[in-house]
C-alpha cells in the first residue's frame, strides 16, 4: 500500500456553511473544478484506484473479520505473517468485549479497536 490517494472534497464547500465536505461532481457551466484546474482540487477518477490485492485492507495491511463474540474468533485465520485480524463490533458492550479480548490475546490475534 504505498500511493496515498487525495481528499476528495466536494467544491465550494469552505464558502457556503450549508455544503457538506462530502464528494459531489462538479456540474457547474463556469466551476473550475469541473474545467480541471489543478489548484481547484482533485476530482474523482478511476487513476486513483487501488491494486486489486490492497482494497478493503486495513491501513497496517491486515484484513478486517467483524466479530461479535467469542465464537466468531474462530473465523479470523492466525498465521506468523498476520493476514487477518479481529474488529469488534459497536453494539458489542463492555464485558462481552473483554471476554472477547481476552481470548484473542490467548489465541494471538490482534484486535484493532481494543479498549484503552
Amino acid at each position: 500500500m504505498t500511493k496515498k490517494k487525495p481528499k476528495f472534497e466536494r467544491y465550494g464547500w469552505r464558502k457556503k456553511k450549508k455544503l457538506s465536505k462530502s464528494w459531489r461532481r462538479p456540474r457547474g457551466h463556469d466551476n473550475k473544478m469541473r474545467e480541471h484546474i489543478a489548484a481547484k482540487g482533485a476530482r474523482v477518477k478511476a487513476g486513483y484506484r487501488r491494486k486489486k490485492e490492497e482494497r478493503g485492507l486495513h491501513p497496517s495491511g491486515v484484513r478486517e473479520v467483524l466479530v461479535f463474540n467469542t465464537n466468531d474468533l474462530a473465523k479470523v485465520k492466525v498465521v506468523k505473517e498476520e493476514i487477518e485480524a479481529a474488529r469488534i463490533a459497536s453494539g458489542v458492550g463492555r464485558r462481552k468485549r473483554e471476554q472477547i479480548e481476552e481470548e484473542a490475546a490467548v489465541l494471538g490475534i490482534k484486535v484493532l479497536n481494543p479498549t484503552r
